[in-house]
C-alpha cells in the first residue's frame, strides 16, 4: 500500500538517522499510539533537518505507550486513550495533547464513491454488534436512499492490539448505543462480537482494503493515504458530515481545556452541525519526577515545543488539527512541574 511504503521508508529514514546519530544527546524515543504516527513522523522529519536530533518513534498502539512509559524504556509514551489524573499520579506520569485528529469509518463496497454512503452511530454499533450483517439492510438502507447497495455480507474490522483509536471509537458508540454500552463498552480492548482484527491503524487499513464487503475505522490519514471510501456520518445535531480538518476543528470548538483535568477533553459525539462525531486529542505521557537529570524528558519537550511552534502546516496538510495558541500556553505552563531528581524544574 502507498501509505505503508511511504511510512515504511520514513521510518527507516527516522531509524537511519537514529542510528548515525547514536551517541547523539538530543536523540529521544517514544512509543505508543498509531493514530498520531504520520505527523509524528513527518514532524520528526523537519525537526532532524532543523535541528540535526533525532525522533525514533515506534507505533505499537496506546497500550503498547502506555506500558513503555509506565516501565521506563522510552522516553515518552503516546496515547489517544488519556490517562486519569488517579492513573497518571500513581505512575509519576504527566500528560499533555499533541494534536487533535478523526477516526473514520471506512469500507470496501463496490459501486460506492468515497463520501456517498451515509451511516449513524447507532447502525454502525449495530454492525459491529453482528446485528446488520448486510449491506443493503434496511437500516443502512434508509439512510441511504437511491443508493444501490449490494446484498454482500459485511465483515466489521477492527484493532487486534490494546488501541487508543479503538477507545474513541468504542467511547463514541458507547455513547450513542445503550447496547453496544452495556455489551461491549469504551476500552483499549474489547471483546468484539463479530469481524476480524488487524493490529495498529495500519493492520484495519490493509484489512479493509483487501475484504470485499468490509468495514473498519482508521485515523482520516490512513484513509486519505490509503485511497480507502471515507463515509459520511450523522452527528449530534442529525446534519450529515464529511471528514476533514474543518469538521475535526468544529468538534473542539466547545473544548473547555483549561478546566479539564489532565487535558483529557472529550471530543466525540460533540455538538454542532459541522462536528465530525468521532474526533479526538492525542496524548504525550512522560515522567513528572525524574531519577535523573532530566536530560532526556527536556529534550521530548522541546521536540513537542517545535511542533507547535512549527508543525502546524504539516498537521494541516495532514488533516489534522494543530492546538490552538492558548492551548499550546497552557500545556507548556503544565511542563513547570516536570522536576530532575535535584528537584529543579526541568523546562
Amino acid at each position: 500500500m502507498v501509505l505503508n511504503q511511504l511510512f515504511k521508508s520514513v521510518a527507516v529514514a527516522i531509524c537511519g538517522a537514529a542510528a548515525f546519530t547514536a551517541v547523539h544527546a538530543a536523540d529521544i524515543t517514544g512509543a505508543g499510539a498509531s493514530f498520531p504516527y504520520p505527523i509524528y513522523a513527518k514532524w520528526a522529519e523537519s525537526y532532524k533537518a532543523a535541528t540535526n536530533n533525532s525522533l525514533n518513534y515506534q507505533s505499537i498502539g496506546s497500550g503498547g505507550g502506555i506500558k513503555q512509559i509506565k516501565a521506563n524504556t522510552v522516553d515518552f509514551g503516546a496515547s489517544d486513550m488519556p490517562l486519569s489524573p488517579q492513573e497518571l499520579q500513581a505512575s509519576n506520569l504527566t500528560q499533555f495533547p499533541a494534536v487533535v485528529g478523526g477516526v473514520v469509518p471506512v469500507v470496501n463496497l463496490a459501486g460506492i464513491t468515497p463520501g456517498q454512503l451515509k451511516l449513524s452511530g447507532a447502525v454502525i454499533a449495530d454492525i459491529y454488534l453482528g446485528k446488520i450483517t448486510k449491506w443493503d439492510a434496511a437500516d443502512i438502507a434508509a439512510l441511504n436512499p437511491g443508493v444501490k447497495l449490494p446484498a454482500d455480507d459485511i465483515t466489521p474490522v477492527y484493532r487486534s492490539d490494546a488501541s487508543g483509536t479503538s477507545y474513541v471509537f468504542t467511547s463514541y458508540l458507547s455513547k450513542v448505543s445503550e447496547t453496544f454500552k452495556a455489551k461491549v463498552g469504551a476500552s483499549t480492548a474489547v471483546s468484539w462480537p463479530a469481524g476480524v482484527g488487524g493490529k495498529g491503524n495500519e493492520g484495519v487499513a490493509a484489512n479493509v482494503a483487501k475484504i470485499k464487503g468490509s468495514i473498519g475505522f482508521v485515523e482520516y490519514a490512513y484513509v486519505k493515504k490509503n485511497n480507502l471510501l471515507y463515509t459520511q456520518l450523522k452527528n449530534r445535531d442529525g446534519a450529515f458530515v464529511k471528514p476533514d480538518q474543518a469538521a475535526f476543528k468544529a468538534a473542539t470548538a466547545a473544548a473547555a481545556w483549561d478546566k479539564t483535568p489532565a487535558f483529557a477533553v472529550d471530543f466525540t459525539d460533540a455538538a454542532g452541525k459541522a462536528s465530525w462525531p468521532i474526533s479526538s486529542a492525542t496524548f504525550v505521557l512522560v515522567h513528572k519526577t525524574l531519577a535523573d537529570d532530566g536530560a532526556k524528558v527536556k529534550e521530548v519537550l522541546k521536540f513537542f515545543a517545535w511542533a507547535y511552534k512549527n508543525g502546524g502546516k504539516s498537521a494541516g496538510e495532514l488533516d489534522y488539527v494543530a492546538l490552538p495558541a492558548s492551548v499550546v500556553a497552557l500545556v507548556e505552563e503544565s511542563w513547570k512541574g516536570i522536576k530532575a531528581a535535584n528537584g529543579k524544574e526541568v523546562w
